[in-house]
This record gives structure tokens, sequence and C-alpha cells, in this order.
């Protein structure tokens, strides 16, 4: 196994950090989390003509063919410019058709997708927000060709500019709670779907979807009808590492930042860096980062070879969610109070830390699952 980037990877990383650095400022970022869109609609053509939306589609669906490491790079410069837009949303929801999709979805869905045409977001967590299967209790019932769905959606993510819902719905009941669940790709301007957007920490445009006798043809389950949950499990191990790697993006910026402030910062006539306390909270924020990044191009190798990975997912997500609090949480002790200021950059990545601490399983979900797998 070697991490080492090829010159492919270094190319992705070193053009996404161009792009971000001019096209995404700051400010645009604080303009953009009170848009009601929640992305810049030029911003993203400029992004589909650079092939981002189409990374990791098959030439043959019009995308670049590229490797779930390359995704993760993309997606550590998206965190490390605080990225606001679609791009996360989409891509998860596009990794599931390709994992579960008909030929028919592929060939409707994913060349859309990768001239960025199409948007998506997944619909899963409800008001009682668990990442298991025991979670899901929106109600798909069948009816001729076509299934009526009715429940309600909460925290989801760019519902509000997605075109296409990926919606996992219970359509029967079992003693065990991952049998009966079909996921379904849903109309978002179906009759009967209503979007309420919500107000969050991060300014995250996370939404309330209320589906009230939404008619789907059974054309648009994704994968087998009752069979739903395997495709669910893969596609929620492929967003951990996809959203560890933002988070790692963040985690980066956050340490160069409060590396430089110390450097600069002087206090009782010298810089506070050279102060042993400043010196240990920046040694543990490098060492949170470094062990973070390392761990998701592990597991990001691990989906390029097919291999499993329960274990090394759960474990990622548990700390590289802790390390990104744990590093914005110091950045604003090192900034001091202009750092818990929305107007500083510092304010944007210690909200997303806390916005993403829960996403797809906070840390105590999955230390419980790492010990599960331990037979403890």
């Amino acid at each position: 196994m070697n991490l080492d980037f090829t010159e492919d990877e270094e190319l992705i990383r070193n053009i996404s950090r161009d792009f971000l650095q001019k096209e995404l400022p700051k400010d645009l970022v604080r303009e953009l989390e009170d848009d009601p869109k929640g992305y810049s609609p030029e911003v993203w053509q400029k992004m589909a003509e650079l092939g981002w939306m189409g990374l990791i589609i098959p030439e043959k669906y019009g995308g670049i063919d590229g490797t779930f490491m390359q995704l993760v790079i993309l997606l550590e410069e998206m965190g490390r410019a605080c990225m606001s837009g679609p791009f996360f949303s989409t891509i998860i929801c596009t990794a599931a058709i390709l994992d579960a999709g008909s030929e028919d979805q592929k060939q409707t869905f994913l060349p859309q997708i990768a001239e960025g045409k199409t948007i998506l977001a997944l619909a899963l967590t409800e008001p009682v927000p668990r990442f298991d299967a025991a979670g899901i209790k929106l109600s798909a019932k069948a009816d001729g060709d076509e299934y009526t769905i009715n429940g309600t959606k909460l925290f989801v993510t760019d519902a509000q500019a997605a075109d296409t819902l990926l919606c996992v719905a219970r359509t029967s009941s079992s003693e065990n709670p991952e049998e009966g669940i079909t996921v379904f790709l849903v109309d978002a301007q179906s009759p009967g779907i209503q979007i309420n957007p919500l107000v969050t920490m991060s300014y995250e445009h996370q939404n309330e979807v209320v589906f009230k006798d939404v008619r789907v043809p059974k054309s648009n389950i994704l994968g087998e009808a009752d069979k739903g949950w395997p495709v669910v499990y893969r596609l929620l191990q492929k967003a951990i590492v996809a959203k560890c790697a933002e988070m790692n993006g963040g985690s980066d910026w956050v340490v160069a930042e409060s590396v430089a402030y110390a450097k600069e910062r002087v206090q009782y006539g010298k810089p506070i860096g050279s102060y042993q306390a400043i010196q240990h909270y920046l040694a543990d924020m490098w060492t949170d980062a470094g062990l973070g990044r390392r761990m998701t191009y592990y597991a990001a190798w691990k989906i390029d070879q097919g291999m499993p990975l329960d274990m090394e997912v759960s474990m990622l997500k548990a700390f590289v969610s802790d390390a990104y609090n744990h590093c914005t949480r110091m950045g604003i002790q090192i900034h001091g109070a202009l750092g818990t200021t929305r107007d500083h950059d510092m304010g944007l990545y210690y909200q997303r830390a806390r916005q993403a601490w829960p996403l797809f399983g906070d840390p105590d979900f999955h230390r419980e699952k790492v010990a599960r797998l331990m037979r403890i």
C-alpha cells in the first residue's frame, strides 16, 4: 500500500486549491450562507466544466472515471475552503446510483449529473435522527405500478436546491429492521413534497422534507424493493469517508492559520507561539490533523480496492470528528475572542466542526459499533 499522491492526484489538489481560493473567497461563503439557494450557479457550472461532478462517473456516462481517492483529495480542498453548495450531497447520491442503479437509471441520471445539470440530496434521517435501519419509519406503500410515500425527513442537506431526492423508506415491516427498506429516486418537484428550511448553527442549508401522498413509479426504485439497506449501508460508508475528508481539510486550514497567528501575535513582549502552552496546543492540533488525514487516505484506498472497511469507517468517523472539534476549539482559544465572531474566518470552521459532529453518526455511536465489531 502506497499512500503517496500520484501525479494526477497532485494535479487535482493544486488545481482545486487554486480554483477555490479564487472563486470561493470567504466573503462569498458568508453570502451563500444567507442565500436561499445555498450555492452559486456560476461557480457550480465552472466546477462542472472542470469535471468535478463527473469525477467518479465512468467515461461512458460522461464522467472522467476517477478514483475515490481522487474524490477524497478534492473534498479535502473543499473543506479547507469552507465550501458551501450541494456538491457533497450530489456526489454521495451519485455513488449510490453507481453502486445499485439499473442501466436505465445510470443512462438517465449520470450524464446529467456529470454536466452539472442535476443536483441530488439524501433524504435519510427522520425526527428521531438515527443512522441505523431502525431509524427508518417513513412509509412507502405499493399501489399498482407506483408507491405512495408519507412521512417526514429531517436535516436533509441541500434539499432546497435538489432536482432529485434519494429517499430511504420502509416498504414492509419485519422483526429485522434491516429488512423492508427501499431506496427511491424521487423528483423533488413531485406533488405532495414540502421543503421547509431549518436554522442550523453552521448556516448549512438543511431542511425538513414532508412527503404527503407522494407518488413514485416502481421504476424509480434504486436496487430491489424491500432490500435497500445494503445500498444505504454502502452509501453511508462512502459518505463518512467523504465527510472526514472535508473535516480534514478544515483542520489543516485551522492548524496553519493558528501557527501563523501564534508567530505574529505579541503578548508580554514576545510572540504567543513562544509560550509552552500554545506550543503544546499546536503540537496536539498538528498531530490530530495529520493522523485523521492518513486514516482517511487508508479508508479511501480500501474503497478503491473493493475491500471491507466496517471497522475502519467507524474508527475514522469517531477520531476525525473529535480531531476537527479539538482543532477548531484550540484555534478559537489561540485567537481569543476574535475567533468567536462570525466576521472572523475561524468561526466558520468552528461552526462546521460542530455541525459535522453528529452527521452519519456521532463519535459515541461509532465507538459502540467498534466495540461490537470487537465482540465486546
